[in-house]
């Protein structure tokens, strides 16, 4: 969908001038004024060019603050941060050039028009920006461009947010709850245009508390906790580690069967099942990523989305 708009880049070679890496973080620090304990303690990642890395975390963990660090927002931390291979401290105005923020709250101006937010950030940066109509259409805002985004609902504003981050084709993107107070159909297109920068060579940091937009999402996932990464993997791992290694077989007519995924090929009772022709499901016991959330941060995830709504 996008690849009409964004040229698919060659992933960086050996002797490239950037590195695969294009956010390491190394033992990062981070302790408000006033507070006894960091609101980051210690945390080391790194984020690979074209990976799409998943930041969660309960309310107070520190996701917010580590990706204010990120943004430059926070500047006052301890430990080393390199994007795009340079110390981030040694970065100056055009680091905002290189990156995109998509805000879980939009903040638009709500007398401007679509098209007026648009130009209007556009014309904060030096490198060229997308046609606004052209990115409106994307998700499905092209009918709506000329007006006022106090008129919008909230899926609207936030399906404008999003092409905002994106319209100066930044290399590095932060998105905050993207498809937050979005319905299903548009929900997916934002995954979907999502997925399209990600292969398009975009790297992109996300925040959020849906489980299912991570599990489709994400490359990577961190859990944070009290400052700390509780756990960092990829989804698929993270869920087979929290989970049991068997798969349940409930045919038409008859009770589930468990059996150990381990010599499941070898397994008489097993094979004998399918050849009855009369299996209905066959599941694999490995947990969800909110069990495993769960389990690595102490919290259900029903109490951090009651946490986070305003």
């Amino acid at each position: 969908m996008l690849h009409a708009i964004w040229q698919v880049k060659e992933p960086f070679m050996a002797g490239a001038t950037e590195p695969v890496d294009i956010i390491a973080v190394r033992n990062l620090g981070y302790r408000y004024k006033g507070q006894a304990r960091p609101a980051v303690d210690g945390v080391s990642f790194t984020v690979r060019r074209g990976e799409i890395f998943g930041l969660l975390g309960p309310s107070g963990a520190g996701k917010s603050t580590t990706q204010k660090v990120l943004t430059r927002q926070q500047r006052s931390f301890t430990g080393e941060v390199d994007i795009f291979g340079k110390p981030l401290a040694d970065w100056g105005q055009d680091y905002f050039e290189r990156i995109g923020v998509g805000f879980e709250l939009p903040n638009h101006y709500l007398k401007f028009t679509a098209r007026e937010n648009l130009s209007f950030f556009a014309s904060l940066y030096s490198r060229p920006s997308r046609d606004p109509r052209e990115l409106m259409a994307l998700v499905g805002l092209e009918d709506y461009a000329d007006k006022k985004v106090e008129t919008f609902s909230k899926g609207m504003r936030m399906r404008l947010n999003f092409v905002r981050a994106i319209q100066h084709d930044p290399e590095l993107i932060f998105l905050d709850e993207p498809t937050a107070g979005l319905d299903p159909t548009n929900a997916g297109i934002v995954k979907e245009l999502v997925a399209d920068l990600a292969r398009a060579g975009k790297t992109i940091v996300l925040t959020t508390h849906n489980m299912n937009d991570v599990d489709q999402l994400c490359d990577r996932i961190s859990f944070m906790v009290d400052g700390r990464f509780a756990a960092l993997d990829r989804p698929q791992a993270l869920k087979a580690a929290h989970g049991r290694r068997m798969v349940a077989v409930t045919r038409e007519d008859g009770p589930t069967e468990e059996f150990a995924l381990d010599g499941l090929g070898a397994n008489d009772r097993f094979l004998a099942l399918l050849r009855t022709g009369q299996v209905e499901r066959i599941h694999s016991q490995e947990a969800s990523l909110d069990k495993v959330f769960a389990d690595v941060t102490g919290h259900r995830l029903d109490q951090v989305e009651a946490e986070a709504t305003p």
